[in-house]
């Protein structure tokens, strides 16, 4: 149960690892940084308290569902991933508000200008669709067998 536990902290801390290094790219702020290495040493510890359990208890290994680990982690990302892309329409909906965003052509619509979706968002998009999308399938597969069947 305690690998468990350490395997699902080292899961979240990895997550939120790589949350502060786009942070720290995308705003170039020191508390991003202190906060990228601080979950870089956590990582560590983490690993390293795995490692040790590993070896001093093998026992503890044999007695995970590596099929139920796998399953809860894909759903976390697909979480975390939605809510990259929610976060990221939410951001371009309330740019494409702004006036400075948009002019009126000459049959009065609404055209918005280039800059209403920066190109960093763009790329965080595509980036994310695959792991959305197979991860996505993964997790929603095997509820559907752990709902018809009783199984993962």
């Amino acid at each position: 149960m305690i690998i468990i536990i350490l395997l699902t902290a080292l899961f979240f801390s990895f997550c939120v690892h790589v949350y502060f290094l786009i942070k720290y790219v995308q705003i170039r702020e020191q508390k991003h940084l202190r906060a990228f290495i601080n979950t870089a040493i956590s990582n560590v510890l983490i690993s390293a308290s795995l490692s040790i359990m590993a070896l001093t208890k093998p026992d503890y290994i044999r007695e995970i569902d590596v099929k139920m680990l796998i399953w809860l982690f894909s759903g976390a990302i697909l979480l975390l991933m939605l809510f990259i892309k929610i976060n990221i329409f939410r951001n371009i909906y309330r740019r494409a508000q702004l006036p400075e965003h948009y002019h009126y052509n000459f049959f009065g619509k609404k055209v918005l200008h280039g800059s209403v979706v920066k190109p960093q968002e763009i790329a965080l998009f595509f980036i994310t669709m695959p792991f959305f999308l197979f991860l996505g399938a993964y997790f929603i597969a095997r509820m559907i067998n752990l709902i018809l069947y009783g199984t993962l």
